[in-house]
């Protein structure tokens, strides 16, 4: 199924002001000096914008609505200012609204911007919405949530869990991400029983991990010659066998090096749609589900697939696109 959005992209010049979603717990920088080079760099251009702040505690979804809310009534554009996580969340109220999105990278890796040619210097990218043209861009969604990089269900999202918790102790950075996946490498985990129905197919599998990926250059960077599918309207999902501590250590060398694809306990196809439901659900079987880094518990079944619009990305101009990396 090819998916549907719509033909006239939505305008957006120099007089579109911009609504920024800052998430404050994002990053590297401190949020009030990322407040103050945005600021600095639109007030230098003239360029009509206003800030939001994600304070603690509150909701990044109820932000991204009211600055959808302010957009809509002024003619403007979203910005989310933040990591991949913020990124999805504020995509999500976009989406259906189908106005221009931009892209302030603050996160860790950063997958979703670095794709799309964004600086992730602050000030270079604030200067590129100046310019910026807009593009659409392919978004996945699992039942009602949006993802912009990925989904996922089994050990990856323990992953993220014990990831998170290790950052807020240790802070964030790579070689903590790393240490922490070594750590919840060595503790036991009982692998899935899943029911998958996919192209009109329906098998029961055991897997340590279901991953559907909608980031090309993640799945480049660890070997996985599926991506060239995403651009094929499709999603590309990897399944994981049951293996050992080990095995999953030589598995964790191999995306290290590039090399994933070539292993054979990884199961990788694209697909349109893709339904997964526990092979022995209970009535109300809730299932534990990874977008973009954050846990949410949906509701079997899970359908996968890609969203019927289009999100209309505030791309870089050629003169400030940065090669991805």
């Amino acid at each position: 199924m090819t998916p549907t959005f719509p033909a006239t992209t939505p305008a957006f010049g120099p007089g579109s002001p911009l609504f920024i979603v800052l998430n404050a717990g994002s990053g590297r920088d401190d949020a009030e000096q990322t407040r103050a080079t945005i600021s600095a760099v639109l007030d230098e251009a003239g360029r009509e914008h206003e800030l939001l702040l994600i304070e603690r505690g509150a909701s990044v979804a109820d932000v991204a609505a009211r600055a959808v809310q302010m957009a809509r009534g002024r003619g403007g554009a979203v910005v989310a200012a933040g990591g991949d996580g913020t990124i999805s969340a504020v995509a999500q109220a976009v989406l259906t609204a189908g106005l221009p999105f931009g892209v302030l990278p603050q996160g860790t890796f950063n997958y979703f911007s670095r794709t799309h040619g964004i600086p992730a210097d602050t000030e270079r990218a604030t200067r590129a919405l100046l310019r910026a043209q807009v593009e659409p861009v392919q978004v996945g969604t699992v039942n009602d949530r949006v993802f912009i990089v990925n989904a996922s269900v089994g050990l990856y999202p323990q992953l993220l869990e014990d990831r998170e918790a290790y950052k807020q102790r240790y802070g964030r950075s790579r070689p903590v991400a790393v240490w922490s996946a070594l750590v919840t490498l060595f503790h036991a985990h009982r692998p899935l029983r899943l029911h998958v129905q996919c192209q009109g197919v329906a098998r029961d599998v055991r897997t340590s991990t279901l991953f559907v990926a909608n980031n090309a250059l993640q799945l480049e960077q660890i070997g996985v010659a599926e991506a060239a599918l995403l651009a094929q309207d499709q999603l590309v999902a990897l399944m994981l066998k049951p293996v050992g501590t080990l095995s999953m250590l030589r598995l964790m060398l191999r995306g290290a090096f590039g090399k994933l694809g070539e292993a054979e306990d990884v199961l990788r196809f694209g697909f349109d749609q893709l339904v997964v439901r526990p092979a022995a659900p209970r009535r109300s079987a809730r299932v534990k589900v990874a977008t973009d880094g954050e846990i949410q518990w949906l509701r079997a079944p899970l359908s996968f697939g890609v969203a019927p619009q289009r999100l209309w990305l505030l791309a870089p101009a050629p003169e400030d696109r940065v090669e991805r990396q």
